[in-house]
């Protein structure tokens, strides 16, 4: 294939035009992306590096099965793959690891039954590859829908063999800052514009987001400081982040100095599918939003997956402790001293098309009635009406959409 030829098979797997061949070019980029080579060229022998800076001898693709998976010698610690450090996502992986740190007895020397350390990814796809093929990775926080196309895609297989999820945790929202002569998403046309760290969930779903506003954008990978950065200076018109609001650095920005603001991201029928409506507001960005105002964006759902360690071995047990210690200490997350985002986590919701960690599901089995929901008046029900995946997906999109509305009021 020449090199037009992918460019032009890129940009219609980004405009969601490709039809089934979005799925087989997602495939094709993922496994250029886990692997460390350019579409088309032959694969690089050696050490490569992944999360945390450490060398990973990676498998090779076989028959585009899922790469091997190595156990971790740190028998007591599990590592959970999560966003840039400035994300919501990693903020929340700090508070499971200083909570579940407090409370437990210590050896002799200090030393922990349970630890989690946090790994910075991108917040894509990559956190998930790294949970199927890194030996030290054990969880991720994504996105559902880049989950769903990479299982989809079946780039490494039926990954739900291998992926399970813990919960449903908190919806993602985009975050499009621009500088003050940008009025409409027209507006930044052959404009330049960040899209976060390469192969971020930002930067893989941002194009689709605003090539659906009918802006085609001269796409650049910047991390949020030099993009704001180069948006003061002019030399970037606008800045997509994606994270689950408020972001604590956009708290931190002098916005309004600078006249940069939040842009209006409608929700129209081409984002209906894998998108959810909702709403920035002066609550969350008093230094970007004006009392009485809000900007409308769209939003991503996230879970907390994890690698399907075989039953009763060593790291399935570990992952088994962790389960029983965050969901039974969630109401600890719930104080003021963490994220606000804790409060949108219902540990009973269900994810369709995937299979939980069965310690995960065995716990809310025996639950008590309302232990697992931030919102005692979700409840706990033990004789639901049956729905299909599809009507249960359908149902749990209105709830969102519902509690924005009510959380708008």
């Amino acid at each position: 294939m020449s090199r037009q030829e992918r460019a032009g098979c890129r940009r219609s797997f980004e405009t969601g035009r490709c039809g089934p061949a979005r799925v087989g070019f997602f495939a094709v980029v993922v496994a250029a992306v886990l692997f460390g080579a350019e579409i088309g060229a032959p694969a690089q022998s050696g050490p490569s590096y992944s999360v945390g800076g450490r060398a990973n001898v990676r498998a090779p693709l076989h028959d585009l099965g899922v790469p091997s998976k190595q156990t971790s010698e740190n028998r007591y610690a599990a590592g959970f793959v999560t966003g840039p450090p400035y994300s919501t996502e990693f903020t929340m992986v700090q508070d499971i690891a200083t909570v579940l740190a407090s409370g437990q007895e210590t050896g002799p020397h200090g030393e922990m039954a349970l630890r989690v350390l946090p790994m910075v990814g991108t917040g894509g796809t990559r956190n998930i590859t790294d949970v199927l093929s890194l030996a030290g990775a054990d969880m991720a926080i994504a996105p559902v829908v880049l989950a769903e196309r990479l299982r989809d895609a079946k780039t490494f297989g039926d990954i739900r063999r291998r992926l399970v999820y813990i919960a449903l945790l908190h919806t993602e929202e985009f975050h499009l800052l621009v500088r003050p002569e940008i009025g409409s998403p027209a507006d930044l046309a052959g404009k330049t514009v960040s899209l976060g760290e390469d192969g971020s969930a930002a930067d893989t779903l941002g194009r689709e987001v605003l090539d659906a506003l009918g802006a085609k954008i001269n796409a650049v990978n910047l991390g949020l400081n030099a993009a704001l950065d180069g948006m003061k200076r002019g030399q970037i018109s606008a800045a997509l982040l994606l994270s689950g609001k408020p972001l604590k650095p956009l708290l931190d920005l002098n916005a309004r100095l600078e006249g940069i603001r939040f842009l209006s991201i409608p929700y129209s029928q081409a984002l209906q599918r894998d998108y959810l409506p909702s709403t920035l507001r002066y609550a969350d960005y008093p230094n970007i939003i004006a009392d009485g105002e809000s900007v409308d964006t769209v939003a991503i759902q996230s879970a907390l997956f994890a690698y399907n360690w075989p039953a009763r071995s060593e790291r399935f047990e570990l992952l088994e402790s962790f389960t029983q210690s965050l969901f039974s200490r969630f109401s600890e997350f719930l104080g003021d001293a963490h994220h606000p985002k804790w409060h949108e986590v219902n540990l009973a919701a269900k994810l369709p098309g995937w299979q939980r960690f069965r310690p995960a599901e065995r716990w809310l089995d025996r639950r008590p009635a309302g232990e697992a929901t931030a919102d005692s008046g979700t409840g706990n029900q033990r004789n639901p009406t049956r729905v299909s995946p599809g009507q249960e997906e359908r149902l749990f999109k209105e709830f969102l959409r519902w509690r924005e509305r009510q959380q708008g009021k």
